[in-house]
């Protein structure tokens, strides 16, 4: 039998390689941009052109390479960061494979200009599909320009899997953000397709946060400081009363990088339970620094899994962190048992100290319920001690109980003429309705007991009709009484300008003012009471978590958006007439027994087992 197991081609293995660390535009941009960070850059610049797919372009001023150095780190497990195995497990850089030029250069088309300080001239080279096709020297500035062509143009089945231009940029900004936001000592600039997303100056932490994600981001922000022998925890957290369902910015950095962890993220949610509704969370942006022996890196191609040593006690240092942010910062009274200068309560004596029973003044012929027309004559009020006096005449009516109507299935199913229904199989529903706890809607029909959620219900409603509208004349709108300014992060305005004048078609009026700033100028009519920028944020939360992307979708989505911030809230009460136009309305849906989610809407109590429940 002849042999079968042979070695891969450099080739093969380092597209191998890519689809583990290169997985789209974004990969590529983190992987160049945490090189630059490790090279000591203090400028960093992007450029993207068609959201990475024609080419990505990073510069940055480090230290750059040498001739034989810029060969070699497209050379599979050549790295700078480490020598040994042990140091894998003291790592204070980003990058440390060795993969991810070799990745990149194995899809793509590269280009390579660098230069170290104490060259005079730097090194051009140019790479197609690993293989260096040519080399020469060149005049440029100290550190490296890298540009990245024609991403997977090798790899046809990767490209055609790749998204829509603004979802892939979405992707770039969101890996953009994760490292900008940890060096605020760096200039970052990004550009797509020559236009200026994010010029980020040199500053503090909190000035980073409020560049990227607003002024107004900060203002609901709570600063944690915390150290301890396990780790140093520093950042922000949101204030309670800014607590969304959606769309919040959850971050967490360990030793400069960004990581997932879902543990730690219940321990902040922990610590702000009974402080915000069920099912709402803050934002934040916690930093952790640990003991690089401490944690593991090295469990994910990506390294956004972090394994920690002391898992638990840093999650109960977390817990008491975040609660000592609030509870320092937050406005709670507090009882003040300060004794000093209180008042002196003097001791009853029984001996010394006489106490009079209070008397009670009344007038005992007063009949609070005597009609206008027969009003008793004023009688002087007199003391009342004891002594009997006469009761009003006819005083046991007050008393007497009036009959109880008998209903009977007659005179719940009338016609609109008030007549006895003569065939109920026409009027199945009765015109009479009871509200159950300010949630359900409670009618009888002809085969039993229909209870009808009302929140949901309005959902449905408001839904067809809001993509009823789409596509013809724009809705109604009203217009606020002072224009609101809502702020978005770069990766959030790229998908709200895409569907921009899908919220015009449903009524709202949001006018761009450049840099991630939206005006709110008017809102769909009848939603009187709602904060027009609540609603807004949760609307365009709720389109990019589903992560939609062709027209009919962005549509459904913003629709149900809409609905469900729009709709009636639970506990709302309701008249017998708005219960009849919410059953009514339902009722002529295309739909009535679920929402556009899959909720059920109604559910149907057979008469047969009222029957038996009552024996």
């Amino acid at each position: 039998m002849s042999d079968v197991i042979q070695l891969l081609p450099d080739s093969v293995a380092n597209q191998i390689a890519a689809g583990e660390v290169i997985q789209r535009p974004a990969s590529v941009i983190k992987e160049l941009v945490e090189n630059a960070v490790d090279a000591g850059a203090k400028n960093i610049k992007v450029l993207v052109v068609d959201a990475g797919r024609t080419s990505i372009q990073v510069i940055d001023d480090g230290c750059g390479m040498s001739e034989t150095d810029a060969r070699l780190a497209f050379e599979r497990h050549a790295t700078s960061k480490i020598r040994l195995a042990e140091d894998l497990f003291s790592l204070h850089t980003m990058g440390f494979r060795g993969e991810a030029l070799p990745s990149i250069a194995a899809v793509s088309q590269v280009e390579l200009i660098t230069r170290t300080e104490d060259s005079e001239f730097g090194i051009h080279l140019t790479l197609l599909g690993s293989k260096i096709t040519d080399q020469e020297p060149i005049a440029c500035p100290v550190g490296c320009n890298f540009k990245v062509e024609n991403l997977f143009f090798n790899v046809p089945a990767r490209r055609k899997f790749l998204k829509t231009n603004a979802t892939e940029l979405n992707n770039i900004l969101a890996a953009f953000e994760r490292i900008v936001l940890v060096y605020p000592e760096i200039c970052f600039t990004l550009y797509s397709n020559g236009q200026e997303l994010m010029n980020l100056k040199t500053g503090s932490l909190k000035q980073r946060i409020s560049d990227v994600f607003g002024r107004k981001s900060v203002q609901e922000m709570l600063p944690i400081e915390v150290d301890t022998a396990l780790c140093r925890i520093t950042g922000f957290v949101g204030k309670p009363e800014y607590a969304r369902k959606k769309g919040t910015h959850d971050y967490f950095f360990v030793n400069g990088r960004f990581m997932k962890h879902p543990y730690f993220h219940k321990a902040v949610c922990s610590a702000f339970e009974r402080l915000v509704p069920a099912g709402m969370q803050v934002p934040y942006f916690i930093y952790f620094d640990v003991n690089p022996t401490d944690i593991d890196v090295n469990i994910h191609p990506t390294k956004t899994e972090i394994k920690f040593e002391n898992e638990q006690s840093i999650w109960q240092i977390l817990v008491a962190a975040v609660k000592d942010a609030i509870g320092k910062f937050c406005d709670v009274p507090t009882i003040d048992f300060d004794t000093e200068g209180r008042p002196d309560i003097p001791v009853f004596n029984p001996v010394t100290d006489s106490v009079e029973m209070p008397r009670v003044n009344y007038d005992p012929s007063y009949n609070p319920f005597a009609s206008s027309s027969s009003k008793p004559k004023p009688v002087p009020v007199t003391e009342f001690h004891g002594k009997t006096s006469a009761l009003p005449d006819a005083w046991e009516q007050l008393y007497q109980i009036s009959p109880t109507p008998a209903y009977t299935e007659e005179s719940l199913f009338r016609d609109d003429r008030g007549g006895a229904q003569a065939n109920n199989e026409i009027l199945e529903k009765s015109p009479i309705h009871y509200q159950y706890k300010g949630r359900y809607i409670m009618t009888a029909v002809k085969s039993g007991l229909m209870i009808i959620d009302q929140q949901r219900a309005d959902i449905r409603i408001r839904y067809e009709h809001y993509m009823g509208s789409m596509g013809q004349r724009p809705a109604s709108s009203q217009c606020v009484l002072f224009p609101e300014v809502i702020e978005f992060s770069p990766s959030d305005s790229v998908a709200v300008q895409k569907f921009l004048p899908d919220l015009t078609e449903m009524g709202f009026e949001i006018n761009s003012l450049g840099g991630g700033s939206f005006v709110v100028n008017g809102i769909p009519s009848g939603l009187d009471g709602l904060d027009p920028v609540r609603l807004v944020q949760n609307i365009v939360a709720d389109v990019l978590e589903k992560g939609v992307s062709d027209a009919e979708s962005v549509h459904a989505s913003l629709a149900l958006g809409l609905a469900r911030h729009a709709a009636i809230p639970y506990g709302q009460v309701l008249s017998n007439e708005e219960m009849e136009h919410i059953v009514n309305e339902l009722f002529a849906c295309t739909n009535v027994n679920y929402t556009p989610d899959g909720r059920t809407i109604l559910a149907i109590l057979p008469q047969h087992d009222i029957e038996q429940l009552l024996g």
